[in-house]
């Protein structure tokens, strides 16, 4: 597979791999800019991953010691993960919406112990078995034992602002707050004469926002000192249907490839999502927690060959949908069940 991809009007890709993941890698935009070249994300932390990326930018004739600067579309680690290599080598700064902002530095700040912890009372909460999260329970008491480093992604230097444009020289790329897939998940419109003349508005940097063929993961990323009650799912359709009225000629994403007809592929992913609702109210006829929810969910395989970290996604991908279904005022809370189950209305 061609490691680089020559998008015309200075803008190039490097497939930076992903590390035992089926993605198989994230696309990685090099913007040319007057004070030097910037990055739209950056790849996973992993030393195959940064060789990756230092190959790619050699073949497109600069260094990482000459990046200029980075602009993070979501705190993911195959997004952001390389990106403090990345300032450690060239004093590029990083920027990256507040809210994503806001996540790193719990990551950074919190106890690795008080993550496990919240993380396996919300597992019981949403009706997981005791089977499932003591082996979450077991990985806390692993990691405390052997003294493992907390994990400590970069913080940005740089806030990105919804609407107003970024500070690169030469360029005209502003930010779009598209929250869902993470809740400071931003796409970055390079307004711009597309170079290949095709019709629409500029070119649109989606992140996981909008991909071709698949369908980004909502979840949940709340933090264990807010009460507030989040409805991601309502936010990202909300935003998906901003990007189709922009309507810009190309999209450049960070998984897979570039596609045009950015309203056509929105449309599939409303689509999609009400179908999922749709079918989540008929599951709901009878209540069911979110754990009993995921294992009845369509997913890419059977719920008994899904890993254990992968139905944590699913299992919070459950609630992100029945929380939608419960603001809409299709189905509620079913009153003092414990673990809590929703049902149809």
């Amino acid at each position: 597979m061609t490691q680089v991809t020559d998008h015309g009007g200075g803008v190039r890709s490097i497939r930076v791999p992903i590390p035992d993941n089926p993605l198989g890698t994230t696309l990685v935009h090099l913007v040319d800019t007057d004070l030097g070249p910037v990055l739209i994300d950056t790849g996973w932390d992993d030393p195959a991953s940064w060789d990756a990326l230092a190959a790619g930018l050699t073949a497109c004739g600069v260094s990482v010691a000459e990046v200029h600067g980075v602009v993070i579309t979501h705190h993911h680690p195959d997004h952001h993960g390389l990106s403090g290599q990345v300032r450690e080598a060239s004093g590029a700064w990083i920027a990256m919406h507040a809210l994503d902002t806001a996540i790193v530095r719990r990551t950074r700040e919190n106890r690795p112990d008080r993550w496990f912890s919240y993380m396996a009372d919300k597992l019981a909460s949403s009706g997981a078995p005791e089977e499932h999260v003591a082996l979450l329970r077991a990985a806390r008491t692993a990691r405390l034992s052997t003294g493992l480093p907390a994990f400590t992604p970069a913080l940005p230097d740089r806030e990105i602002v919804p609407g107003e444009l970024l500070d690169l020289a030469g360029r005209r790329l502003r930010a779009i707050w598209t929250p869902g897939h993470t809740p400071g998940h931003v796409c970055l419109h390079l307004e711009e004469t597309h170079p290949a003349a095709l019709p629409g508005n500029g070119r649109l940097f989606s992140g996981d926002h909008l991909l071709p063929r698949i369908t980004p993961h909502i979840g949940l990323y709340e933090d264990p000192d807010d009460a507030t009650v989040a409805d991601p799912l309502g936010d990202y359709l909300d935003a998906l249907e901003r990007v189709g009225r922009l309507n810009p000629a190309e999209v450049l994403p960070a998984h897979q490839h570039a596609f045009t007809d950015a309203p056509g592929r929105v449309r599939e992913l409303l689509a999609h999502h009400e179908d999922r609702l749709t079918g989540l109210l008929a599951l709901l006829s009878t209540p069911l927690t979110s754990w009993q929810l995921a294992e009845r969910m369509e997913w890419n395989r059977p719920w008994d060959q899904i890993p254990f970290t992968s139905r944590n996604i699913a299992v919070s991908e459950a609630e992100a949908h029945v929380r939608r279904l419960v603001k809409l005022g299709r189905a509620e809370a079913v009153t003092g069940s414990d673990p809590v189950t929703y049902v149809a209305l």
